[in-house]
Protein backbone atom coordinates (compact mmCIF):
# COMPACT_ATOMS: atom_id res chain seq x y z
CA UNK A 1 0.00 0.00 0.00
CA UNK A 2 1.24 3.19 -0.74
CA UNK A 3 2.59 5.98 1.89
CA UNK A 4 0.16 9.22 1.38
CA UNK A 5 2.15 11.90 1.15
CA UNK A 6 3.59 13.74 3.92
CA UNK A 7 1.61 17.69 4.60
CA UNK A 8 3.26 20.54 5.79
CA UNK A 9 2.71 21.35 9.76
CA UNK A 10 0.60 24.29 10.39
CA UNK A 11 2.67 25.94 12.57
CA UNK A 12 1.31 29.62 12.44
CA UNK A 13 -2.03 30.80 12.04
CA UNK A 14 -2.46 32.91 8.65
CA UNK A 15 -5.30 34.29 9.51
CA UNK A 16 -4.40 36.21 12.72
CA UNK A 17 -1.36 37.09 10.95
CA UNK A 18 -3.14 38.62 7.65
CA UNK A 19 -5.13 40.58 11.08
CA UNK A 20 -2.12 41.76 12.59
CA UNK A 21 -0.51 42.80 9.28
CA UNK A 22 -3.64 45.05 8.36
CA UNK A 23 -3.46 46.56 12.12
CA UNK A 24 0.07 47.46 12.04
CA UNK A 25 -0.84 49.11 8.65
CA UNK A 26 -3.31 51.05 10.29
CA UNK A 27 -1.53 51.98 12.98
CA UNK A 28 1.41 53.12 11.49
CA UNK A 29 3.56 50.44 10.94
CA UNK A 30 7.69 50.24 11.96
CA UNK A 31 9.24 49.32 8.42
CA UNK A 32 12.85 49.96 9.23
CA UNK A 33 13.90 46.54 8.27
CA UNK A 34 11.49 46.31 5.36
CA UNK A 35 13.34 49.31 3.98
CA UNK A 36 16.67 47.97 4.59
CA UNK A 37 15.73 44.83 2.65
CA UNK A 38 14.20 46.88 -0.01
CA UNK A 39 17.44 48.24 -0.33
CA UNK A 40 19.64 45.73 -0.68
CA UNK A 41 16.94 44.35 -2.79
CA UNK A 42 17.79 46.99 -5.48
CA UNK A 43 21.56 46.50 -5.42
CA UNK A 44 21.23 42.95 -5.41
CA UNK A 45 18.97 43.52 -8.75
CA UNK A 46 21.34 46.09 -10.08
CA UNK A 47 24.05 43.47 -10.10
CA UNK A 48 21.77 41.05 -12.27
CA UNK A 49 23.12 41.96 -15.91
CA UNK A 50 20.21 40.98 -17.34
CA UNK A 51 16.45 42.44 -18.12
CA UNK A 52 13.29 41.45 -16.88
CA UNK A 53 10.11 41.35 -18.84
CA UNK A 54 7.58 39.90 -16.23
CA UNK A 55 7.82 39.83 -12.48
CA UNK A 56 5.60 38.92 -9.08
CA UNK A 57 6.04 40.24 -5.85
CA UNK A 58 4.79 37.40 -3.62
CA UNK A 59 3.35 38.64 -0.54
CA UNK A 60 5.75 41.55 0.72
CA UNK A 61 4.07 43.51 2.91
CA UNK A 62 3.33 47.35 2.62
CA UNK A 63 3.42 49.09 -0.50
CA UNK A 64 5.78 45.82 -1.38
CA UNK A 65 8.83 46.27 -3.87
CA UNK A 66 6.86 48.46 -6.79
CA UNK A 67 9.59 51.11 -6.66
CA UNK A 68 12.59 48.80 -6.88
CA UNK A 69 11.29 47.24 -9.69
CA UNK A 70 9.61 50.49 -11.58
CA UNK A 71 11.93 50.86 -14.63
CA UNK A 72 13.74 47.26 -14.62
CA UNK A 73 10.60 45.36 -15.03
CA UNK A 74 7.95 45.78 -18.26
CA UNK A 75 5.36 44.29 -16.15
CA UNK A 76 4.48 43.58 -12.35
CA UNK A 77 2.40 41.65 -10.47
CA UNK A 78 2.16 41.46 -6.86
CA UNK A 79 0.73 38.86 -5.05
CA UNK A 80 -1.20 40.43 -2.04
CA UNK A 81 -0.87 38.31 1.59
CA UNK A 82 -3.64 35.49 1.56
CA UNK A 83 -4.42 32.99 4.30
CA UNK A 84 -3.83 30.32 1.59
CA UNK A 85 -0.41 29.68 0.07
CA UNK A 86 -1.56 28.64 -2.98
CA UNK A 87 0.03 31.56 -5.51
CA UNK A 88 -2.11 30.75 -8.51
CA UNK A 89 1.11 31.38 -10.63
CA UNK A 90 0.82 29.73 -14.13
CA UNK A 91 3.82 28.20 -15.05
CA UNK A 92 6.77 29.68 -17.36
CA UNK A 93 5.16 33.36 -17.15
CA UNK A 94 7.61 34.98 -15.06
CA UNK A 95 11.22 35.88 -15.13
CA UNK A 96 11.79 37.07 -11.86
CA UNK A 97 10.21 36.63 -8.68
CA UNK A 98 10.87 38.78 -5.29
CA UNK A 99 9.43 38.82 -1.71
CA UNK A 100 10.97 40.52 1.18
CA UNK A 101 9.81 39.87 4.63
CA UNK A 102 6.86 37.36 4.28
CA UNK A 103 8.03 33.93 3.83
CA UNK A 104 9.08 33.37 7.88
CA UNK A 105 5.41 32.76 8.51
CA UNK A 106 4.94 30.47 5.76
CA UNK A 107 3.57 26.82 6.47
CA UNK A 108 4.75 24.97 3.98
CA UNK A 109 7.96 26.78 2.30
CA UNK A 110 8.92 24.00 0.65
CA UNK A 111 5.68 24.02 -1.42
CA UNK A 112 5.75 27.84 -2.29
CA UNK A 113 9.30 27.71 -3.35
CA UNK A 114 7.85 24.23 -5.62
CA UNK A 115 5.16 27.10 -6.83
CA UNK A 116 7.57 29.91 -7.65
CA UNK A 117 9.53 27.68 -9.85
CA UNK A 118 7.39 25.97 -11.54
CA UNK A 119 6.14 29.71 -12.62
CA UNK A 120 9.29 30.79 -13.62
CA UNK A 121 10.91 30.54 -17.19
CA UNK A 122 13.95 28.63 -18.11
CA UNK A 123 16.15 30.66 -16.45
CA UNK A 124 13.80 33.00 -14.50
CA UNK A 125 15.39 34.25 -10.98
CA UNK A 126 13.88 34.10 -7.43
CA UNK A 127 15.44 36.55 -5.09
CA UNK A 128 14.22 36.70 -1.87
CA UNK A 129 14.69 37.96 1.94
CA UNK A 130 12.96 36.53 4.99
CA UNK A 131 13.87 36.53 8.95
CA UNK A 132 15.90 33.32 9.45
CA UNK A 133 18.73 32.67 11.92
CA UNK A 134 19.18 33.80 15.17
CA UNK A 135 16.66 36.37 15.00
CA UNK A 136 15.24 37.30 18.24
CA UNK A 137 16.92 34.38 20.32
CA UNK A 138 17.10 37.23 23.30
CA UNK A 139 13.70 37.45 23.63
CA UNK A 140 13.31 33.73 23.17
CA UNK A 141 16.01 33.14 25.64
CA UNK A 142 14.44 35.35 28.43
CA UNK A 143 10.77 34.51 28.14
CA UNK A 144 11.97 30.56 28.52
CA UNK A 145 13.91 31.62 31.50
CA UNK A 146 11.58 34.19 32.94
CA UNK A 147 8.15 31.19 32.62
CA UNK A 148 10.79 28.26 33.81
CA UNK A 149 11.30 30.48 37.10
CA UNK A 150 7.65 31.95 37.78
CA UNK A 151 5.22 29.53 35.74
CA UNK A 152 7.10 26.01 36.10
CA UNK A 153 6.88 25.57 32.16
CA UNK A 154 7.78 26.87 28.57
CA UNK A 155 5.43 27.85 26.10
CA UNK A 156 5.87 28.84 22.28
CA UNK A 157 6.85 32.46 22.56
CA UNK A 158 9.01 33.10 19.37
CA UNK A 159 8.47 31.69 15.95
CA UNK A 160 11.50 29.00 14.73
CA UNK A 161 13.11 30.46 12.00
CA UNK A 162 14.85 28.51 9.33
CA UNK A 163 18.94 28.78 8.95
CA UNK A 164 20.85 29.43 6.20
CA UNK A 165 21.65 25.67 5.71
CA UNK A 166 18.12 24.33 5.74
CA UNK A 167 17.00 27.16 3.32
CA UNK A 168 19.76 26.41 0.60
CA UNK A 169 18.73 22.18 0.48
CA UNK A 170 15.06 23.99 0.49
CA UNK A 171 15.81 25.65 -2.95
CA UNK A 172 17.62 22.45 -4.57
CA UNK A 173 14.91 20.11 -3.25
CA UNK A 174 12.54 23.03 -4.87
CA UNK A 175 14.38 22.45 -8.35
CA UNK A 176 16.64 25.60 -8.33
CA UNK A 177 19.62 25.76 -10.16
CA UNK A 178 22.82 27.76 -8.56
CA UNK A 179 21.16 28.35 -5.12
CA UNK A 180 22.87 31.12 -2.73
CA UNK A 181 21.76 32.18 0.92
CA UNK A 182 23.60 34.62 3.11
CA UNK A 183 23.00 36.59 5.66
CA UNK A 184 22.39 39.92 6.67
CA UNK A 185 22.17 40.53 10.44
CA UNK A 186 20.89 43.64 12.00
CA UNK A 187 21.55 44.05 15.58
CA UNK A 188 18.64 46.34 16.67
CA UNK A 189 18.99 48.71 20.74
CA UNK A 190 16.02 49.34 22.66
CA UNK A 191 14.87 51.12 25.97
CA UNK A 192 14.02 47.73 27.34
CA UNK A 193 11.80 44.87 26.30
CA UNK A 194 8.42 46.23 26.47
CA UNK A 195 9.81 48.96 23.68
CA UNK A 196 10.98 45.57 21.00
CA UNK A 197 7.65 44.19 21.94
CA UNK A 198 5.95 47.53 21.06
CA UNK A 199 8.18 47.37 17.50
CA UNK A 200 6.61 44.08 16.69
CA UNK A 201 3.25 44.61 17.10
CA UNK A 202 3.87 47.34 14.22
CA UNK A 203 5.59 44.89 12.14
CA UNK A 204 2.47 42.60 12.65
CA UNK A 205 5.23 40.27 14.39
CA UNK A 206 3.92 39.48 17.32
CA UNK A 207 3.05 35.42 18.44
CA UNK A 208 1.32 33.58 15.21
CA UNK A 209 1.80 29.98 16.07
CA UNK A 210 -1.04 28.17 16.40
CA UNK A 211 0.05 26.47 19.73
CA UNK A 212 0.57 30.03 21.44
CA UNK A 213 -0.58 30.13 25.00
CA UNK A 214 -4.06 31.44 24.75
CA UNK A 215 -4.22 32.81 28.10
CA UNK A 216 -2.86 36.44 29.34
CA UNK A 217 0.51 36.20 30.30
CA UNK A 218 1.09 37.37 34.17
CA UNK A 219 2.37 40.43 35.01
CA UNK A 220 4.95 39.31 37.51
CA UNK A 221 6.43 36.85 34.50
CA UNK A 222 6.41 39.63 31.82
CA UNK A 223 8.21 41.96 34.40
CA UNK A 224 10.72 38.81 35.16
CA UNK A 225 11.34 38.48 31.29
CA UNK A 226 12.40 42.27 30.52
CA UNK A 227 14.66 41.87 33.65
CA UNK A 228 15.80 38.49 32.63
CA UNK A 229 16.58 40.49 28.87
CA UNK A 230 18.48 43.44 30.85
CA UNK A 231 20.42 41.56 32.78
CA UNK A 232 21.53 39.15 29.90
CA UNK A 233 21.58 41.45 26.83
CA UNK A 234 22.16 44.62 27.72
CA UNK A 235 24.97 47.29 26.84
CA UNK A 236 27.12 49.10 29.63
CA UNK A 237 24.64 52.44 28.99
CA UNK A 238 21.73 49.94 30.16
CA UNK A 239 19.54 49.61 26.45
CA UNK A 240 19.10 45.86 25.48
CA UNK A 241 20.18 44.09 21.89
CA UNK A 242 17.29 42.80 19.66
CA UNK A 243 19.32 40.48 16.78
CA UNK A 244 17.02 39.84 13.08
CA UNK A 245 18.83 38.16 11.28
CA UNK A 246 17.57 38.58 7.02
CA UNK A 247 18.17 35.54 5.08
CA UNK A 248 18.40 36.06 1.38
CA UNK A 249 17.93 33.23 -0.70
CA UNK A 250 18.19 33.54 -4.64
CA UNK A 251 18.03 30.60 -7.51
CA UNK A 252 17.22 30.27 -11.21
CA UNK A 253 15.20 27.69 -13.12
CA UNK A 254 17.23 25.46 -14.97
CA UNK A 255 18.68 26.38 -18.09
CA UNK A 256 21.50 24.82 -20.61
CA UNK A 257 23.46 28.52 -20.90
CA UNK A 258 23.59 27.74 -16.63
CA UNK A 259 27.18 26.48 -15.34
CA UNK A 260 27.09 22.82 -14.98
CA UNK A 261 29.03 20.70 -11.84
CA UNK A 262 31.53 18.69 -13.11
CA UNK A 263 31.52 14.81 -13.46
CA UNK A 264 32.60 12.93 -10.59
CA UNK A 265 36.06 12.02 -11.22
CA UNK A 266 36.70 14.77 -14.60
CA UNK A 267 39.15 16.77 -12.46
CA UNK A 268 42.57 17.50 -14.33
CA UNK A 269 44.49 17.60 -11.19
CA UNK A 270 44.15 16.02 -8.14
CA UNK A 271 43.65 17.91 -4.68
CA UNK A 272 46.61 16.01 -2.86
CA UNK A 273 49.00 17.43 -5.99
CA UNK A 274 48.08 20.96 -5.38
CA UNK A 275 48.67 21.02 -1.44
CA UNK A 276 51.88 19.17 -2.72
CA UNK A 277 52.75 21.99 -5.02
CA UNK A 278 52.34 24.63 -2.56
CA UNK A 279 54.20 23.09 0.26
CA UNK A 280 57.18 23.63 -2.27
Amino acid sequence: MATPPATAPILFDRALLGARLARAQAAGAATFLLERATEDMADRLQAVSRSFSSAADVWTPGDGLAEVLHGRVASVGAIGFAEAEALGLPPETLDLAVSALAFQFVNDLPGVLAQIRRALKPDGLLLAAMLGGDTLTELRQSFAAAEAECEGGVSPRVAPFADLRDIGALLQRAGFALPVTDVDRVVVRYASAFALMADLRRMGATNVLRERRHTPTRRATMLRMAQIYGERFADPDGRIRATFDIVWLSGWAPHESQPKPLRPGSAKASLEAAVKQVKR
